[in-house]
């Protein structure tokens, strides 16, 4: 019933009480703490994780104890695990690339989405940009809470949302996060090992594609341990290429390309049949998780 219920809540609410809601708090508090705490060695940035997970953490077990007190752990952990899930803002930012009336707009909308320089995105560059972030946060932000949920309830859904979020705070190759945020990356690398596959399996299993063996190479040259499963996978259920070299802060990143040999670049049509084949894999997950949570 939590599951189902935090399911519908998402479906209905979604992230719209912006600033208040709980995933931007616990954004606000983990800045608080860098502030104070920045150095730019492991040890400080280990230090400075353990930090707000650990009060979020905490703050989170201390709800769900006093709800359970007045029997209503049903209901604070329905509210717990919908603050962990971000399947519908998910689907909305993608649909607001696909629907943009010009090229600019486009790079606009996508840049909420994607970390890279989108001044000089082609209409192809923008569709791969928002194809590849509707794959990863695929797992992100639904299969993996549904996951940590089925496996330890809705706290340890939530302190695998914190661990995420901080990975996208501080998990960076820059000069400020190079050290400081190596835990906070190696981390996310852990917590999102199986589901980053589970959800290139559904989205595999979806679009009723059983690609040769070369798609799991393409998955693993991927920088990212996790990232390139289900952008390998969603390149292959669509039959699109995806990947390669984009801008990041200036630089190139080279990454490798990901789809079925000789693919075609992805056209109008191919993020529309990525959104389907988005909801339809996490439609399956809502289910399996429901199931394992009964």
């Amino acid at each position: 019933m939590t599951v189902l219920l935090a399911l519908l809540v998402e479906w209905r609410v979604g992230d719209s009480v912006g600033g208040l809601h709980p995933v931007a708090i616990f954004g606000r508090f983990a800045g608080w703490i860098e502030q104070r705490l920045h150095r730019n060695t492991r040890a400080a940035g280990g230090f400075a994780w353990l930090v707000a997970v650990g009060t979020a953490t905490i703050l989170v077990l201390c709800l769900l104890a006093i709800a359970s007190r007045v029997n209503l752990s049903w209901a604070a952990g329905a509210i717990v695990l919908w603050a962990t899930l971000g399947w519908r803002s998910l689907l909305e930012h993608a649909t607001a690339v696909n629907e943009a009336p010009n090229l600019d707009a486009a790079r606009t909308a996508v840049a909420r989405i994607v970390g890279r320089d989108v001044d000089a995105m082609s209409r192809v560059d923008v569709r791969r940009a928002t194809l590849e972030s509707l794959a990863e946060n695929a797992s992100d932000a639904v299969v993996a809470p549904l996951f940590w949920a089925a496996i330890g309830g809705p706290l340890a859904a939530a302190a695998y949302r914190w661990i995420n979020t901080l990975d996208a705070m501080w998990g960076h190759h820059s000069p400020r996060y190079e050290h400081f945020g190596w835990a906070a990356a190696r981390a996310d690398d852990l917590a999102s090992w199986v589901p980053a596959r589970l959800t290139a399996a559904l989205f595999l299993l979806m679009a009723r594609c059983w690609p040769e063996a070369a798609w799991r190479a393409q998955a693993a040259a991927h920088a990212s341990p996790n990232a390139g499963w289900p952008e390998a996978a969603m390149a292959h259920g669509l039959r699109v290429r995806l990947g390669g070299p984009v801008m990041r802060r200036g630089q190139q990143d080279h990454r490798p390309w990901m789809g079925p040999a000789e693919a075609p670049e992805p056209g109008d049509a191919s993020v529309k049949a990525g959104l389907r084949l988005t909801h339809r894999a996490l439609l399956a997950a809502g289910a399996l998780a429901v199931i394992a949570c009964r």
